[in-house]
């Protein structure tokens, strides 16, 4: 009798457990498989259960340990509408289901497969420009390229999202498209060039080392230096590690005058052996003007240096809001040695609010975080961004704790970066019938 009860409570124990096809497999189609498939960045697909079963434990830890999916983001700030984050019930779900063996269920459970257009991860784009060039990648170091190609568009368009797609992912480390000619948005930009201490070799650029040094941007007595005050115009859009596309928020939209060129700015990573590369951006139209314009600033402190062996060097970079701007979402940019990552606004009313932490930055995931509502930033704020690096030897991926590091476009050298999309909070919107200036 025993036996026969424990045999049932065996069966009932193998029914009751998760199975891929019933409760795996939603899972995975919701949060996973954008990456985990066959030609992206993951390196194993997790579409099918041939392919997800030999993962089941690792599965089992990444979720436990909040690997996976990437979410790095301190959940005691902010809120945003793209965390990554699995709820309770799925890890749960996850974690049953490699305890219990992985087991893989009735062929009747499985959900349809996602459908994704061949190449692109939203869909079918309108216009697609690419690079104009089959470029050949040398082997050797890593490099930066520059590519200008005309968008052919005789009337301005509105877009309402735009995807870089890599033409070769095994040396395409992330991608910038800009609209020729930008302006400097504000600041000393607009008159000083930080050019003057940097050195440039074979498409890599640098700060000398005997640049001004300045730690920390925030500083009432810092040097009156390029890029240490005001913000720069971003980029129309990017591509980086883990980042997802470009998709604005519903009833924005950026704008794209006639006559426009693109400039993609290229890293490509080091590679062993030639490799060929057609970069392309496909762009997303929108049906007419939006309600509201959306536009990205660039915050960089160029000229910070990290001691040799330093576990946590604080570098700061400031921006003093000159009109009521709503933030959209941040994307904090490092290198190796990058640690922690936090945004701070002061209102006028001497009120602090965190925007933003990032208590565990990655280098090979360098996340977009997209508030939930647009926040606002008054006129007379001041918007403080602190990074923190790693540079002793207890950090894994440090290339050499014993150098002394600056910015550097090498992934082995550093950067102090902070890519900002936001609304101007008055709603006005630039005048559409003038042509961009081109180079």
């Amino acid at each position: 009798m025993r036996l026969a009860a424990l045999g049932l409570v065996m069966a009932w124990a193998a029914q009751a457990a998760p199975t891929f096809t019933k409760d795996v497999a939603p899972i995975l189609y919701r949060n996973c498989v954008a990456c985990h498939r066959p030609g992206e960045v993951a390196p194993m697909s997790l579409l099918d259960y041939k392919s997800a079963r030999p993962w089941a434990k690792a599965i089992r830890e990444a979720v436990l340990k909040g690997k996976m999916p990437p979410w790095f983001a301190d959940p005691k700030y902010g809120h945003f509408s793209n965390d990554a984050r699995l709820s309770a019930p799925e890890i749960e779900t996850l974690t049953a289901w490699a305890d219990a063996g992985a087991p893989e269920g009735e062929a009747r459970d499985l959900p349809p497969q996602p459908v994704f257009q061949e190449g692109w991860r939203i869909g079918k784009p309108d216009v697609v420009i690419d690079i104009g060039q089959d470029f050949l990648v040398k082997p050797g170091i890593d490099r930066y390229e520059y590519f200008v190609v005309p968008t052919n568009f005789k009337e301005g368009v509105w877009i309402r999202a735009a995807e870089i797609r890599p033409g070769n992912r095994q040396v395409v480390h992330h991608v910038h498209a800009y609209l020729l000619q930008q302006t400097v948005a504000t600041g000393s930009e607009s008159t000083k060039s930080v050019q003057r201490f940097m050195a440039e070799d074979d498409g890599l650029t640098w700060v000398r080392a005997d640049a001004p040094v300045v730690n920390d941007g925030c500083a009432s007595g810092a040097p009156d230096l390029a890029n240490l005050a005001g913000v720069q115009e971003g980029s129309l859009a990017a591509f980086l590690p883990g980042r997802q596309p470009d998709v604005f928020p519903e009833g924005s939209a950026k704008w794209i005058p006639p006559g426009t060129k693109l400039r993609f700015q290229i890293h490509y990573a080091r590679t062993d052996k030639p490799q060929t590369d057609r970069t392309s951006i496909g762009l997303f139209l929108s049906p007419g003007p939006p309600e509201r314009v959306l536009r990205r600033m660039d915050m960089r402190n160029f000229f910070f240096q990290i001691p040799p062996r330093a576990a946590s060097h604080e570098v700061t970079r400031c921006y003093d809001v000159e009109s009521d701007r709503r933030l959209v979402a941040i994307t904090p940019h490092m290198h190796y040695r990058g640690k922690e990552a936090q945004y701070e606004v002061v209102h006028p009313d001497g009120r602090r609010e965190i925007l933003l932490s990032v208590p565990h930055y990655s280098f090979e995931w360098q996340l977009n975080y997209r508030f939930q509502d647009p926040v606002l930033i008054e006129k007379g704020s001041r918007l403080q961004v602190t990074f923190r690096y790693d540079n002793s030897p207890n950090n894994p991926a440090n290339p050499d704790p014993n150098k002394t590091i600056r910015w550097g476009d090498k992934s082995e050298e550093e950067m102090m970066t902070s890519w900002i999309e936001y609304f101007d909070a008055s709603g006005s919107r630039p005048a559409v019938t003038e042509s961009a200036r081109q180079e």
